[in-house]
């Protein structure tokens, strides 16, 4: 039972930690007038991908090549199905965000790409440059598109405000930096544990216990902007976290360190991503909204998956 209460405190301790060093960052960054553009488009983007990121370069280098890709493909599955699922329940979710089209065909090429590097069965440096140069090409057009409209994103929508004392945030930045390496060994640590008590791979843990609780914050930051009427910020924000979910933390992590890809990724996991990422696009282009129907679909569909997860 230590395993289990272990692996949520590491969750927590990640989820906190995460959002303590984002504040930091951005209390420095405004402190040195950093453009507010790419504060949003960087730190704030980086910052927020942080948990993810240490989890799957720690489980890495532990060995635990599946959970690394397991937290990232279980991510992006569980930020489609569940983040943007629940929230339908409550109030129908606005899917006309402007510009939303072009990233979503961006989420779709990269997810596509991913599939065949997943394909492989190996992954490593040359990959993870690939990964990171499209990440960069990805940024360069968000950053060139908000010159154009002329529009500043309000990140401080989405990470709330930093600390105005330079001493304070430099130890936000500090207290961060600490707990978020912390936070993966006792969450890869647990997961391991766990995986072995239950007689499943690293990968099954990673795809779906692991997954959902980094996709927590996700998950919370969705149900309030629905609560307060922002509900077409949801959908702008999980496509978002796909492209950096693949291009950042998958990038970064195999120029850190080799990974090899299980069977069950090649043969399900990979090819549910790919599916549910097609579904979002159906729905961005035909639709005007998740209603509260889909967003019951959109859950079932995620319990089955969870469910042939754990039983194939």
């Amino acid at each position: 039972m230590l395993a289990y209460l272990f692996l949520v405190i590491g969750l927590i301790i990640l989820i906190i930690g995460g959002d303590i060093l984002v504040r930091g960052a951005v209390s420095v960054a405004e402190r040195f007038s950093i453009s507010p553009l790419i504060i949003g488009l960087t730190i704030v983007s980086l910052g927020t991908s942080a948990p993810e990121l240490f989890i799957s370069v720690q489980a890495a280098l532990a060995g635990s090549g599946g959970l690394a890709i397991g937290n990232v493909v279980g991510s992006n599955i569980a930020n489609i199905l569940l983040v943007l699922g629940l929230p339908a329940l409550i109030a129908a979710q606005n899917v006309k965000e402007d510009g939303i089209g072009k990233n979503i065909f961006v989420m779709l090429g990269i997810t596509v790409i991913f599939m065949g590097m997943l394909s492989t069965g190996s992954m490593g440096l040359f990959f993870g440059i690939i990964l990171v140069g499209l990440l960069t090409l990805f940024l360069r057009d968000q950053y060139k598109s908000s010159i154009k409209s002329n529009e500043t994103p309000d990140y401080h929508d989405e990470v709330g405000e930093g600390p105005s004392s330079p001493k304070i945030a430099a130890l936000f930045l500090l207290i961060g930096i600490i707990m978020l390496p912390i936070g993966a060994q006792i969450t890869v640590d647990n997961a391991h544990v766990i995986a072995l008590d239950w007689g499943l791979s690293d990968e099954i843990i990673g795809l779906t216990v692991v997954a959902i609780g980094t996709s927590l914050p996700e998950l919370a930051a969705s149900m309030m902007a629905v609560i307060r009427g922002n509900s077409n910020l949801a959908i702008g924000n999980v496509v978002g976290s796909n492209i950096f979910n693949i291009a950042a933390i998958m990038g970064i992590t195999l120029i850190i360190i080799p990974v090899p890809v299980g069977e069950h990724i090649i043969h399900l996991d990979m090819w549910v991503m790919f599916g549910v990422s097609v579904l979002l696009g159906i729905i961005a282009f035909f639709k005007d909204a998740i209603t509260r129907s889909m967003g019951l679909v959109m859950l079932a569909l995620y319990a089955t998956y969870i469910a042939v997860a754990f039983l194939n």
